[in-house]
């Protein structure tokens, strides 16, 4: 490829970005390793020729399909990593993030991390984004027949999550029993206030390290919330993006917002944002009564 094609190919990229990004994230569910997998995917496309390529953004997303595949395998295979308690203060990527929440909820996020990597990559190519099961097959290497059923199988897992928790008192009861169990370190207290499945996630920020980091089960889950306890007494409910949350404030600086769904009076995730940027861009307001 020479340099005047590569510019061609760069600038189609970019153009393409938000939405490759868009995809890694479903995928993925972290916008972080989204960008990681979308700068992959810019590195394997660089080194491709499309030139023979009719549908360049289809083309893109098959690209980044397969990088988030590798990534969701890899993610299988290692064991689960606690969350760090250091909050470093880190910079972000400014890059608007408004497609990457768009029609993506946490309860969708919640119940695709019960996914296998090929169920989850069948479902979001196909129902969330129309790729032809005969290329999600191909990134698959399986037939289109087994692509189709594992896309089915995943949409019916999908339509049989319960909706989040929509009434806010009962919200805010959840997440203030969760905050008292926390400051007290009651562990047999936060087990119950815990969904079985529940996941949690950090941003690279909040866990300290250069990845975000994710834990599953109300056992490891409700272990890690006890090492929140310290930082507890400077919590307090709040309005995060509409739903009820907590806000890290102490003295001087907001240093950490938690985020909660909650579903039939219980915890599904917590999303533990820590970026400093990113905190910016919340909608954090205060919790009457």
């Amino acid at each position: 490829m020479d340099n005047r094609d590569r510019d061609w190919l760069a600038e189609r990229f970019e153009a393409h970005r938000p939405h490759l990004r868009a995809v890694a994230y479903r995928m993925l569910g972290s916008a972080s390793e989204a960008d990681d997998a979308v700068q992959e995917a810019w590195l394997r496309a660089s080194r491709a020729d499309p030139a023979g390529v009719d549908n360049l953004g289809g083309w893109l997303t098959t690209v980044v399909g397969r990088v988030c595949l590798d990534l969701l395998r890899s993610r299988r295979s290692r064991r689960e990593e606690p969350l760090d308690a250091n909050l470093p203060d880190r910079g972000a990527d400014p890059e608007d993030e408004a497609l990457l929440a768009e029609g993506v909820g946490s309860a969708l996020l919640v119940v695709l991390d019960t996914l296998g990597p090929a169920e989850r990559l069948a479902f979001v190519l196909h129902d969330l984004f129309a790729v032809p099961f005969q290329e999600v097959a191909a990134i698959l290497g399986r037939s289109e027949a087994a692509a189709r059923q594992l896309a089915s199988r995943a949409r019916r897992r999908v339509q049989g999550v319960a909706a989040p928790e929509g009434d806010r008192a009962r919200q805010r009861l959840v997440v203030e029993a969760f905050l008292a169990a926390s400051r007290e370190g009651d562990f047999e207290a936060l087990l119950a206030l815990l969904d079985p499945q529940v996941v949690v996630r950090a941003d690279a920020a909040a866990s300290g390290t250069v990845a975000p980091r994710t834990v599953r089960g109300a056992a490891a889950v409700a272990g890690q919330a006890l090492g929140f306890a310290r930082r507890a007494r400077f919590a307090r409910p709040a309005l995060v993006d509409g739903a009820v949350g907590l806000v890290v404030t102490p003295p001087g600086r907001p240093s950490l917002v938690l985020g909660f769904t909650v579903r039939r009076g219980r915890i599904a995730a917590i999303d533990i944002l820590a970026d400093p940027e990113r905190l910016r861009r919340l909608d954090v307001a205060p919790l009457g009564g």
